[in-house]
């Protein structure tokens, strides 16, 4: 299965932005798959599709209007579309309905997974009181089937994964918000792009060494300036 009518599925590797940031040098070191976060759901009710999640993260510092049309996944590059057209509805996915996963203050269910749903996680989902396969069209929402993209609750993928019914994602297509609540190391495992986010990940790293080693001259350089 590959991601449906996404004009920009995998991140432009020749245009990656420099992006080093403490949480990335972090999520790059090994983690067990032992973790278990601790949830605090919501269940919504068939009628309110939004009413999913009550979440535990800061959510003062979005820029709500920018969320709309940017934002980074949990490789530290730039987001990539999710799907902006599911089965042909016309629909995309995301809280903003324009294909990304991204996200904002508004969004207080944090709809920043991107993930390629089964039967069986579908089925799981409306056991726990959040149907997604029955179409609501006051929410633009077109119900969703077998190998279909969208964006996921964060907190709903960890109760998935909990249950050992978390759905396939796709790692560049997933805000990185979704680092709040789950490591990068556990989305690797479910990585549908893993190749490609592991080349991804190799090249910011040569790109960190070259930039330490910049570094290290001109301090270098400033020190010999002063003695």
């Amino acid at each position: 299965m590959i991601k449906e009518s996404c004009s920009n599925v995998m991140a432009d590797h020749g245009g990656l932005r420099m992006r080093i940031v403490v949480l990335l040098l972090a999520s790059l070191t090994p983690t067990t798959l032992a973790w278990v976060p601790t949830l605090n759901i919501m269940h919504p009710s068939a009628t309110d599709a939004f009413k999913t999640t009550q979440l535990s993260a800061e959510q003062g510092d979005d820029d709500t209007s920018a969320a709309k049309y940017s934002g980074y996944n949990v490789l530290g590059t730039e987001l990539s579309c999710c799907c902006s057209n599911v089965r042909d509805s016309g629909i995309g996915t995301g809280f903003y309905r324009n294909g990304f996963c991204s996200t904002g203050d508004n969004d207080v269910g944090r709809h920043t997974v991107c993930v390629q749903v089964t039967d069986e996680f579908l089925s799981y989902s409306k056991s726990v009181g959040n149907d997604l396969s029955t179409p609501l069209p006051e929410y633009l929402f077109p119900g969703l089937k077998e190998g279909d993209c969208w964006c996921l609750c964060a907190q709903r993928w960890a109760q998935a994964y909990n249950a050992g019914k978390a759905p396939k994602l796709f790692l560049q297509s997933t805000h990185e918000k979704t680092l709040d609540f789950i490591p990068l190391d556990v989305m690797k495992v479910f990585a549908i792009d893993v190749k490609e986010s592991t080349s991804v990940i190799n090249k910011l790293n040569l790109q960190r060494s070259q930039l330490n080693e910049i570094m290290k001259k001109e301090i270098s350089n400033n020190d010999e300036a002063f003695q």
